[in-house]
């Protein structure tokens, strides 16, 4: 999958380890696919301890998304386990592929992966939105992502993205993530693009495999199954009759 987007030139492919069961040598793999095509990798981590968050970087994925973030001081701590000083105080190895296995010396690797890796916080609750100017405010991290699906499960209205209260947070997350200078990430095309771009974002998911699998699939056999077309017998020439 990885390596098709690379072919059709996306710029960034999401790897999931909340909702999918991905191990972490499958996700060394996905990473290595999309570094043939030049192509970032955003991987959405297990909520969890640091090292959930680390071992991405250390497989060289460009950008981790951590899920439901509510508080400013849980950004805090975000950033504190996933940069080096003197932003954070992420864990010191250097022996993976994102240091090219200690290759690179010591502060070039450090100053590299503090400008050069992202961080991506999920906005997904009511909670979450109340606390999304401050959340927005904490420096180390580089961009509020919107999720539209749990948001509008903690309003009681599940699945309603386009719900007004789920169209007024995503537009309070992208103004929020525009006043504190970070990104802000549409994970679809909830509205047109130009919309989209006027609320503050500027990152999008354009879709996800399983859907365009699915599709493909259903519509492969759906084609199969369908009845045939009558055949209409070819008229011949006109006959003089009796």
């Amino acid at each position: 999958m990885v390596e098709i987007a690379g072919y059709a030139n996306f710029d960034c492919a999401w790897l999931c380890n909340e909702h999918v069961p991905n191990d972490w040598l499958n996700l060394e793999h996905q990473v290595r696919a999309a570094k043939l095509h030049d192509m970032d990798t955003l991987v959405r981590v297990q909520k969890g301890a640091y090292s959930d968050y680390v071992k991405p970087f250390e497989a060289d994925a460009t950008g981790i998304m951590v899920p439901h973030v509510a508080s400013a001081a849980e950004a805090r701590q975000i950033v504190k386990w996933t940069r080096y000083h003197p932003l954070g105080l992420r864990a010191l190895d250097g022996g993976n592929a994102d240091a090219q296995f200690c290759k690179l010396p010591l502060k070039d690797y450090i100053a590299n992966a503090n400008r050069e890796r992202f961080i991506g916080l999920q906005i997904e609750s009511a909670e979450a939105l109340a606390n999304v100017d401050e959340i927005a405010a904490v420096e180390g991290f580089d961009m509020l992502v919107f999720g539209p699906g749990d948001f509008s499960q903690s309003i009681g209205k599940p699945g309603e993205i386009h719900a007004p209260e789920v169209v007024e947070a995503r537009k309070r997350i992208g103004a929020a993530a525009r006043r504190h200078g970070k990104y802000a990430f549409a994970p679809g095309l909830l509205a047109d693009r130009a919309t989209l771009q006027a609320e503050g974002y500027s990152v999008f998911g354009l879709g996800a495999d399983v859907v365009g699998l699915s599709t493909f699939f259903q519509q492969a056999r759906d084609k199969f199954d369908a009845p045939p077309a009558p055949v209409v017998p070819e008229k011949g020439p006109a006959k003089g009759g009796i």
